[in-house]
């Protein structure tokens, strides 16, 4: 089921399948998020968790037991609960069942909300813990966008502004990081598009490198900003060769390094939370 929002500027819809952000239009009906196109890839906005990126091997340890989960962990394709419903915010809930327990040992509250304000839909996340020992996880957002945007404009127009001209992205090594870091060289705190960009998998970006994003076109000026201050982790992704789509991605976790223990508690940015406890965060896309 969709669920639209509507404020003065902008109009969001929000899939119950996986929570998953699917259209944010302006008031001119320009459309600004990815259409999940099939032949190239089939999403707008997966939320990741509870993990975000690759396990090596796809398995991870918990309490002398392994456990199989892949990419992004698995609520990007579980129907979410509506539990809030206005004209301009909405929340949507998942719990742990016991199917996810056979790959993901917890029992957990996840809310994902949507807000809107104007030209600003800012995205809010809620992990509760109503067990009584610790729970792990990661949580991720992975919201791709078109680009271009508007007709007549090729992606090779655009280009993202960054806050710093300094960034260091992660070396991957078939999905895993390496621990290798790598500069990127920026002009004046840009960095144009090319499909080239990507042949060496996503651009990943550690140590809170990234508050603040901007996606420009050289033709016809801004098009959006993402907020996500606080948050540690970021990627930037389009697949090898595409020239119809970005996504911009803020984590709380990231992808394994190819040494990794496979120890869930020993994961680097697992999140531990205790018994009876709550973690919040929340970014916002404003269209310009």
């Amino acid at each position: 089921m969709l669920h639209e929002l509507i404020s003065k500027h902008i109009r969001v819809s929000v899939q119950e399948l996986g929570a998953e952000i699917s259209s944010i239009k302006d008031h001119l009906g320009v459309e600004y998020m990815w259409q999940a196109e099939p032949k190239v890839w089939p999403r707008y906005a997966p939320v990741l968790f509870p993990i975000v990126g690759k396990l090596q091997n796809n398995n991870f340890i918990f309490g002398g037991t392994k456990y199989t989960l892949g990419q992004h962990g698995f609520a990007r394709d579980q129907p979410f609960k509506i539990i809030q419903k206005g004209n301009a915010h909405c929340l949507f809930e998942l719990c742990a069942t016991d199917q996810t327990k056979r790959i993901y040992p917890f029992d957990f509250i996840f809310r994902i909300g949507y807000r809107l304000l104007e030209e600003k839909v800012t995205i809010s996340y809620e992990v509760i813990n109503p067990s009584n020992r610790p729970i792990y996880f990661s949580l991720g957002a992975h919201p791709g966008f078109n680009s271009p945007i508007l007709p007549d404009e090729k992606f090779e127009d655009y280009y993202l502004e960054f806050e710093d001209d300094s960034l260091f992205r992660s070396e991957l090594l078939d999905g895993l990081r390496t621990g290798a870091l790598n500069r990127l060289t920026l002009n004046n705190n840009k960095l144009f598009l090319s499909p080239h960009l990507f042949d060496q998998d996503a651009l990943v970006f550690e140590n809170s490198q990234i508050n603040s994003v901007r996606l420009c076109s050289s033709v016809s000026g801004p098009k959006l900003v993402l907020d996500c201050k606080g948050w540690p982790y970021f990627g930037v992704w389009t697949k090898k060769g595409c020239r119809d789509f970005l996504c911009l991605e803020p984590w709380f976790g990231i992808t394994d390094k190819t040494n990794a223990s496979g120890k869930l508690e020993e994961k680097e940015g697992i999140i531990c939370l205790d018994p009876g406890k709550d973690f919040q965060c929340d970014y916002s896309i404003r269209i310009c």
